[in-house]
């Protein structure tokens, strides 16, 4: 199959890319500089000059696919759904799929699946008004990943792992006992992968099945760290302060299921130790 993607050269798109080649697809990716163009290439895919805001180019790649996976974040919700039309009126009857969040589900009161109501907190809400153009148009498939980890993690690095190093103490919010809903970045891209296949209108998390508390995860990262399991409670005030918006997202307690995916799509997450990982740093 011939696959069209953005965001090949950030993290979760590099991860993809392997997938896609590894199961035999062919891939040409967006690159909006000539640095993405080289990161492209080195992932053995075929770069394709242009950005989120050239729909004709991505209108016309599109029409050269069998399938296109979105990954790149636009700057807005506008911007993010004039993309994915001109992606979909090139693609027609191929397959589109478009990447969520589960953090749109807000807090998840034990254990949920796709269809738990939507209470997002600010930084993810626009999502809501996209994902509603996007799914019902051909055959439109979206994934919702969970929070990643492995391979380069950058919100967790930039977030938690280098301020803590800085202080000497890994944050946490809170009590800590909220959980997060991680997944390795290696087994969403194989979700990707498995996603080409899935029928229209289909939604699925992208989660490992594994949500340790936020604690948990500070005192194995603060162990990766080489900090000794030294962790330090911060209010969400504290947080909103350090991080900005992003801080009611990580606050949220979530827990959900990759039952869908595996159901319909046979895809089973591999990597089910997460707090192992933290640990190795």
């Amino acid at each position: 199959m011939k696959v069209f993607i953005t965001g090949a050269s950030g993290y979760i798109g590099k991860a993809a890319v392997a997938a896609l080649l590894r199961h035999g697809h062919v891939v040409e990716a967006l690159a909006r500089t000539d640095t993405s163009a080289a990161a492209v290439r080195e992932t053995g895919a075929t770069p394709v000059s242009g950005g989120l805001s050239d729909l004709d180019v991505l209108t016309a790649a599109a029409s050269r696919a069998d399938a296109v996976i979105h990954l790149a974040q636009a700057d807005s919700a506008e911007a993010d759904l004039a993309a994915a039309t001109a992606m979909q009126d090139g693609i027609g009857a191929g397959t589109y799929v478009h990447t969520g969040g589960t953090w749109v589900y807000g807090d998840t009161d034990g254990i949920a699946d796709e269809d738990a109501a939507w209470n997002p907190p600010s930084i993810v809400a626009w999502r809501k008004g996209v994902e509603e153009k996007v799914l019902p148009r051909g055959r439109s498939v979206v994934i919702r990943p969970g929070l990643l980890y492995g391979g380069e993690n950058r919100l967790i690095d930039i977030f938690f792992t280098r301020p803590g190093r800085e202080r000497g103490a890994i944050a946490y919010l809170g009590d800590g006992t909220n959980h997060w809903s991680l997944v390795h970045v290696d087994d969403l891209a194989e979700l990707y992968v498995a996603a080409l296949n899935a029928k229209a209108g289909s939604v699925y998390n992208g989660v490992g099945g594994v949500d340790p508390t936020t604690y948990e995860i500070a005192t194995a990262i603060s162990h990766g760290a080489g900090l000794e399991g030294k962790t330090v409670s911060l209010s969400l005030d504290e947080a909103r302060a350090q991080m900005g918006p992003i801080a009611d997202a990580f606050a949220l307690d979530q827990r959900f299921t990759p039952a869908r995916a595996q159901a319909e799509l046979g895809w089973t997450p591999r990597h089910t130790d997460p707090l192992a990982i933290f640990a190795q740093g």
